[in-house]
């Protein structure tokens, strides 16, 4: 393959890998009532299911990612995705809602590989403005998966309940699985990290502790948390507007169909305008997303448009920033791209399972905790925009 061109398949496969922590929660999302309702579990209990997805993500992030960096992207890939399949089969079969917690787990520790080693993939092949408009294509078909995810899970659970959702991750592994052993080359440096653990947590550090690192990611998480404002609030916030599941699938997609424009945009115009104006652009929009939700929260609006406009322009914002964000902490470390990636995500995917704890204990019935976060993800990614601005000058 030519270094400076990716194919349109390559292209493909590595957007709906790293799609997997999205299609992890946004199929699922639409069916947390009817679980709820299964196990007869109150909401903060079905929120867990949540959490550790999210806890599973983070952990697998670390794992993954420096594996890569020694045995190589496609064995490990391959070992998580094999993860995912056997664990998800199980989910179907699980007798509590403890025992869901804990399956879901250990499918978001599956799901991880796909994320971690999708970015490191994209950094063996590209760097700077090149790397931004891969991850830019990768988030359109990213993308698509928040919009037919929500309607589909909605679906499933009206009409087959959340044990469909779980039967349909199997076949996504199953289909990815094949796709890697039969289409993907090795793409990691010939010299290869050592995986001992002392070595591992030593380079972690350092690039932890190198602000090149540090002022992107700080952007990145900001983004971050407002999408998975709305991801995990947004079913229980819209259903006490009195939004039925089948309604709210649509809607959800609808707001995702922002973060496709946003990518969409961010592909064609990264390399003609350069990263520093796309994330310029893209903070602005995610504050004024998040700024307009909390407004409209707090002075008692009840009508899903009041949530679903605003969370549409934060999210076309988030598209913007994520692509540039991203290449910009993984560009300085060629040699460690799998580390640097792990550190993206572990430390992302912890902020999430915090957060959707946090909003599932704060819930009130009322959008407000959820456009709060909202509003707060905004004026952080304002602020880490102009101090990235600022340190770049």
């Amino acid at each position: 393959m030519d270094k400076n061109e990716t194919s349109a398949a390559l292209t493909l496969l590595l957007g709906v890998l790293i799609a997997l922590s999205a299609l992890g929660t946004d199929l699922y999302v639409p069916a947390l009532p009817d679980v709820a309702a299964s196990f007869a579990s109150p909401v903060s209990a079905v929120q867990l299911t949540l959490t550790t997805f999210f806890l599973g993500l983070a952990a697998g992030q670390l794992v993954w990612g420096p594996l890569s960096d020694r045995y190589g992207r496609r064995p490990v890939l391959l070992s998580a995705l094999g993860i995912m399949l056997a664990v998800t089969a199980a989910a179907p079969f699980m007798p509590s809602i403890g025992a869901l917690i804990a399956a879901r787990l250990v499918q978001g520790l599956g799901m991880s590989g796909g994320v971690v080693v999708a970015r490191s993939i994209v950094r063996d092949l590209h760097a700077h403005e090149q790397a931004a408009r891969l991850l830019a294509r990768m988030m359109i078909v990213f993308s698509i998966v928040p919009i037919a995810a929500p309607v589909s899970g909605a679906l499933l659970a009206a009409h087959a309940g959340w044990r469909a959702i779980f039967w349909t991750y199997v076949l996504i592994a199953a289909g990815l699985l094949v796709a890697v052993g039969t289409g993907l080359r090795e793409t990691a440096p010939a010299e290869r990290r050592s995986a001992h653990p002392a070595e591992i947590a030593r380079g972690l550090g350092g690039i932890l502790s190198d602000r090149r690192f540090q002022a992107p990611l700080l952007l990145f998480l900001s983004c971050q948390m407002g999408i998975l404002a709305w991801v995990a609030s947004s079913a229980f916030t819209l259903a006490h507007m009195g939004v039925p599941i089948d309604a709210y699938g649509w809607m959800f997609a609808g707001v995702m169909l922002g973060q496709i424009a946003g990518a969409w945009v961010a592909s064609r115009f990264v390399m003609r305008f350069g990263s520093a104006r796309l994330l310029r652009g893209g903070s602005w929009l995610v504050l004024g997303g998040g700024m307009a939700a909390a407004a409209f929260a707090w002075a008692g609006a009840e009508h899903w448009l009041t949530m679903v406009a605003p969370f549409s322009v934060m999210l076309f914002g988030t598209a913007l920033v994520i692509p540039s964000a991203t290449s910009l902490a993984l560009s300085p470390f060629p040699q460690a791209a799998g580390a640097a990636a792990s550190l993206i995500g572990a430390i992302g995917f912890t902020a999430g399972a915090a957060l959707s704890t946090l909003l599932g204990a704060l819930f009130d019935g009322s959008a407000r905790p959820m456009a709060s976060v909202a509003a707060l993800a905004g004026l952080a990614a304002f602020a880490f925009e102009r101090l990235l601005a600022h340190g770049k000058r």
